[in-house]
């Protein structure tokens, strides 16, 4: 995913270079009306945004709901360095019924425009990432005076995710992933395969033979061969690349929290977090174990090519959870929760909700 966001927002700022003053007046209007959907202002909300001391440096997280009795929801966003920090308005109907926690990474969106690269203490690994997220945790947990919170990882995020759940279960009331990650050892090839598939059935043979010149091991890749498989695989399926400019691009251009410069600094931010992925070339899901100690649920785009619904289902069916679920999001690739946050919403308050309230409702999917 490094390179899928910054590829295309390259295109999109030059289809969008004229006019120029007619474009920020409607981004203001826009952002405007945004900042007015995201008040708070029922008697028991929460809506706290800032930077909170992580790991030794000062990370931005958001705590908002419109009522502090309602299950917690702890984001893991991708990347890495994909925050989720942007897309507060397209999920604000999520806080009605949840506390969302929205944090981002060291080396991602609004932590890293705070610090910069010299402000992230030293080049991010998926250790210290891991540290941070138990580290956030336990900051909830502490601030909002609960026990245990719905983890909510989503892509890469998931690889951080699953590894929680399994070994801390105890923090945990449900683990709900989407653009759920299954990692091999290298194994599974299927989104490679299709990727290459795509780009040769559409007649794109120069971007194929750089495809298969990488070959199809991505442990293999270096950082600038991820970023260009990841901008080949979004670019070969429209409905993915159609999601990255329409939902994530444009919740980043309208989002009250991002200026230019904090635009700017997102796309650095995936840059610097690329060292990341080599700390989970030896990850294998299977062998790590597929008992989990908590309600397991995976809500999966059922178009998506860059984290395959197949390869999740095919995790799913090997859980064994005290309660679990499958569900595909019709109409969504990659994104799945943020390019329908309203299906999301319903499949969070049909199997979700009721389980960590006290409930008895799921279904094995």
């Amino acid at each position: 995913m490094l390179g899928i966001i910054a590829a295309t927002a390259v295109t999109t700022a030059a289809a969008l270079a004229v006019p120029v003053a007619g474009l920020l007046a409607h981004r203001a209007v826009r952002r405007s009306a945004n900042a007015h959907l995201m008040r708070i202002d029922t008697p028991d909300g929460i809506d706290e945004q800032g930077f909170v001391r992580i790991g030794g440096i000062d990370q931005w997280i958001s705590v908002r709901g419109e009522d502090r009795a309602n299950p917690v929801l702890l984001e893991l966003h991708g990347g890495p360095g994909a925050a989720n920090s942007p897309y507060g308005a397209r999920t604000r109907a999520w806080e009605e019924h949840f506390t969302v926690v929205r944090w981002d990474m060291r080396g991602a969106g609004l932590t890293f425009a705070h610090g910069g690269p010299s402000g992230q203490g030293g080049e991010p690994s998926f250790a210290r990432l891991y540290a941070d997220a138990l580290e956030v945790v336990h900051h909830v947990r502490a601030r909002l005076g609960v026990d245990r919170v719905v983890l909510l990882p989503s892509s890469f995020g998931t690889v951080f995710g699953l590894r929680l759940a399994r070994s801390h279960p105890e923090l945990f009331s449900a683990y709900v992933g989407t653009d759920q990650n299954v990692l091999e050892a290298g194994r599974d090839t299927s989104a490679y395969d299709a990727t290459l598939e795509r780009l040769r059935a559409a007649g794109k043979a120069k971007d194929a033979a750089e495809l298969e010149a990488m070959g199809s091991d991505w442990r293999r890749w270096t950082p600038a061969q991820r970023t260009a498989y990841d901008k080949l695989c979004a670019g070969s399926d429209p409905l993915t690349l159609d999601t990255v400019k329409k939902v994530v691009l444009g919740s980043m251009w309208l989002s009250p929290l991002y200026s230019p410069a904090r635009i700017l600094a997102y796309f650095k931010g995936q840059g610097f977090s690329q060292p990341v992925t080599a700390g989970t070339h030896a990850f294998d899901d299977r062998a790590d174990g597929t008992r989990f100690e908590v309600p397991f649920f995976v809500f999966q785009g059922a178009l998506d090519v860059i984290t395959p619904a197949a390869r999740a289902k095919a995790f799913f069916d090997e859980v064994e959870a005290p309660v679990k679920a499958f569900a595909l999001i019709e109409g969504a690739s990659h994104f799945a929760a943020l390019r329908r946050p309203d299906r999301f919403l319903e499949l969070l308050l049909t199997h979700v909700r009721p389980v960590v309230t006290g409930g008895a409702r799921a279904t094995a999917g």
